[in-house]
């Protein structure tokens, strides 16, 4: 299927009163089948327009300080995604249906937390440099499917290149001998990309304990020798 989309990006350089230069973005975009509106600064994402729950949502952390955009964005943004249509059926019967361009992601498996046997923990597969936005992760344990415990964050666009990346996490407790899967299916890759975790006890968990246990018992075999001399020696007197 081919698919064409109109990207129009503005940017802007922002200069403070300490001589601090910033990078404003507003982003907005449409294809055939759905749109993207965003605003961003420094090469991260601010806020974006959320078309399926009908309002703009801000993404900045909670630590960062407060800030909201003025009402009337999102109508702003529906309005904007009206023209970029228009723009793109002129634009595929110009261009003559040129192919959509696409790169394939790449992905990364970890463990949020430092695994133990039996201790519930989280895997992380991040994707990234992606697009179009379009993706599909699965997930296996023992090369069977899971679904309970899985959770997927929103597809987040990079403003230096237009890729896509995104987080699929799955909870587990982690027992010996398991192994996870973390399929990622794409348009742009030929067949599934895929990452497996091997449950495995770090040595770092083991050594601690063989090493425990052998200074306690050169300690206690030094206790031993010292009280045999000391009997010995009184002995002697």
């Amino acid at each position: 299927m081919t698919l064409t989309a109109i990207l129009l990006v503005l940017t802007g350089i922002i200069c403070t009163e300490t001589k601090m230069v910033h990078v404003d973005l507003a982003l907005s975009g449409c294809s055939g089948c759905d749109g993207e509106d965003m605003n961003g600064l420094d090469g991260e994402e601010m806020a974006h327009a959320d078309f399926m729950s009908g309002k703009y949502v801000m993404t900045l952390p909670e630590f960062a300080d407060p800030f909201v955009y003025p009402e009337g964005t999102y109508e702003a943004a529906v309005a904007g995604q009206q023209v970029c249509k228009q723009n793109l059926a002129v634009a595929i019967q110009a261009y003559r249906h040129p192919a959509v361009a696409e790169a394939p992601p790449v992905s990364f498996l970890y463990p949020r937390d430092e695994v133990k046997l039996g201790n519930e923990n989280t895997l992380i597969c991040l994707i990234s440099g992606f697009y179009p936005p379009r993706l599909t992760v699965r997930w296996t344990k023992n090369d069977k499917n899971v679904t309970e415990g899985v959770s997927s964050s929103q597809l987040r666009m990079n403003v230096n290149d237009g890729s896509y990346s995104q987080f699929s996490s799955l909870m587990f407790t982690p027992q010996r001998g398991d192994i996870y899967t973390c399929t990622v299916e794409h348009p742009a890759l030929d067949w599934p990309l895929t990452k497996d975790f091997d449950v495995k006890v770090s040595k770092s968990s083991v050594y601690p304990s063989v090493f425990c246990g052998a200074g306690v018992t050169l300690g206690l075999l030094e206790v031993a020798i010292g009280i045999f001399f000391f009997i010995k020696g009184s002995h002697c007197h």
